[in-house]
């Protein structure tokens, strides 16, 4: 029986912080990155591949306002362009991984699926909105868009720039759209591309009928239940550093090579985790071995092949 892995692209896979964006490096960087799944896939594995969105639902926002600003264009609403950047951002891995495939004389069915996340319209991040989006505006644009949109602002302060940034909630996933599909496609032998940027926000009403959220998902939250859903064996978050540190850029900082969960729930109660970056993937991966998952992966996507990198966290330590 072939295991199924969730693999989360995350961190440095799609596009790096010191580059530009343009499509050509996201496609070398997107090649690169692949290129590091094919010995997972060598060994038999099935996969479904999730990916983070944000620059590039950035770009799409900015793209809103210019237009908006330009030629009257109407704005388009947050769930339109997390679609959007599913699309795109699915494309170019599906593209890219045809290619990485055929080098290695490997035939394999790829496909991308928009996906809609689940998520309930009483969650209490809608009352407490965190995740910034799109550009830096000056108080007075934010005050207009404000009045204007109903948009809530945070200021927002960085080295090289200064001002008010729109924030949204990001409620918890509780179900994703089309789950027994990507279960159905990925044990066939498919590769699939799903949950891209986290999901699109939606909830179902009191009618059973869709809507939209103005809201952005956690990708590795809603990759684990896509994996806990699909009884995936194995999750992977390829990020941008090799292990899961504790007292992490400190003079005592440690790799940590194995976690079992006491161990784990340990360190994040000591604050070892940090909330902007490693925490929400550490609570990701216990979800993921609690609700039944072997094992959870954290490690840089180029360090995936040689076993010796990467944080391995399950519910008990292996002998």
């Amino acid at each position: 029986m072939k295991k199924l892995a969730v693999i989360a692209l995350g961190g440095n896979a799609l596009l790096r912080s010191d580059q530009s964006g343009t499509i050509e490096e996201q496609e070398r960087n997107t090649t690169d990155t692949l290129e590091n799944l094919v010995f997972l896939i060598k060994e038999g594995y099935n996969l479904i591949l999730s990916h983070g969105n944000g620059p590039q639902v950035g770009n799409i926002l900015m793209r809103n306002d210019a237009g908006e600003e330009t030629y009257n264009i109407p704005q388009m609403p947050l769930d339109i362009c997390v679609a959007d950047s599913q699309g795109g951002i699915g494309y170019m891995i599906e593209r890219m991984l045809r290619n990485v495939l055929n080098k290695h004389g490997i035939k394999k069915d790829i496909v991308t699926l928009v996906s809609e996340v689940i998520v309930d319209k009483n969650d209490p991040a809608f009352k407490n909105p965190t995740k910034r989006v799109g550009k830096i505006y000056n108080k007075e644009q934010a005050d207009k868009l404000a009045k204007e949109k109903g948009w809530i602002f945070k200021e927002e302060i960085k080295e090289t720039s200064r001002g008010w940034r729109r924030v949204v909630p990001s409620p918890k996933p509780i179900g994703i759209m089309n789950e027994k599909v990507i279960e159905t496609l990925a044990k066939q032998g498919t590769i699939v591309i799903a949950a891209g940027g986290g999901g699109i926000p939606v909830y179902i009403d009191e009618n059973n009928n869709v809507r939209p959220k103005e809201a952005v998902i956690d990708k590795d939250l809603a990759s684990a239940l896509m994996g806990i859903l699909v009884s995936a064996d194995e999750f992977y978050i390829l990020t941008d550093v090799p292990y899961v540190y504790i007292n992490y850029k400190k003079p005592d900082e440690k790799a940590i090579e194995f976690l079992n969960r006491a161990d784990t729930l340990k360190y994040m109660d000591n604050g070892m985790f940090g909330e902007g970056n490693m925490a929400p993937k550490i609570r990701a991966c216990l979800q993921f071995i609690e609700q039944g998952g072997k094992k959870s992966v954290i490690t840089e996507a180029f360090k995936l092949e040689d076993k010796k990198y990467g944080t391995k966290i399950t519910m008990e330590y292996e002998d």
